[in-house]
C-alpha cells in the first residue's frame, strides 16, 4: 500500500516537473512532452521502465541529431504522408501508421511511460545507448539493419546507432 501510494504521489507530480524541467531533454513544448509519451506509450507499453526510457532515449538521441527533425513531435510522426494522412506502414514509427487509433487503454502501462518520461527528462539514459537512433522489436529482422551498428538489446527491443 505504501509503494502504491508513492507512486501515485510521484504521478501526482509528475506534470508539475514535466513542466519545470522541459528544456533540458529537447522537449521544448508540451506537446513534446505530450508526443513522447504517445510513442512510448505504444511502441513500448509492453516494456518495463528500463525498456520504456530506451524507446524515449532514442526518441531523444533523433532530437539532437541534425538529420533529423528538431523536436520531438516531427520525429515520431515522420512518415510519408497523403493528403495530410500518414501512409500505412510507411512511417518512422509503426504505431504512427498502423491503422489503428491511438488509445489509451491501459492505465497501469500508462502510469510506468509517465514514470519513464519523468526520469528522461530528468537527465536518465541507458549505457550504451548515447548513440542509437534506431530500434525495433525483437520478434522482427527489418530490412534496414544492415546500415547500422547494432548496440544491445534492452527487453523487447534491438537498437541501433549509425556506422
Amino acid at each position: 500500500m505504501q509503494i502504491k501510494i508513492a507512486v501515485l504521489l510521484l504521478l501526482s507530480t509528475t506534470i508539475v516537473l514535466l513542466t519545470s524541467i522541459i528544456h533540458k531533454a529537447r522537449a521544448d513544448t508540451m506537446d513534446d512532452v505530450g508526443c513522447l509519451v504517445e510513442a512510448i506509450y505504444f511502441e513500448a507499453r509492453g516494456e518495463g521502465v528500463v525498456g520504456m526510457i530506451a524507446v524515449g532515449q532514442v526518441i531523444l538521441n533523433r532530437v539532437n541529431d541534425e538529420r533529423f527533425p528538431r523536436d520531438v513531435c516531427s520525429v515520431v510522426h515522420a512518415g510519408q504522408y497523403w493528403n495530410n494522412h500518414p501512409v500505412r506502414d510507411r512511417c518512422q514509427f509503426s504505431y504512427w501508421c498502423d491503422g489503428k487509433p491511438e488509445r489509451y487503454n491501459n492505465i497501469n502501462a500508462l502510469e510506468t511511460v509517465r514514470i519513464s518520461v519523468d526520469s528522461l527528462l530528468n537527465g536518465v539514459r541507458i549505457e550504451g545507448l548515447g548513440r542509437a537512433t534506431h530500434y525495433h522489436a525483437s520478434h522482427v529482422a527489418p530490412y534496414w539493419t544492415k546500415n547500422f551498428k547494432r548496440t544491445r538489446q534492452i527487453e523487447g527491443h534491438i537498437f541501433y546507432e549509425p556506422k
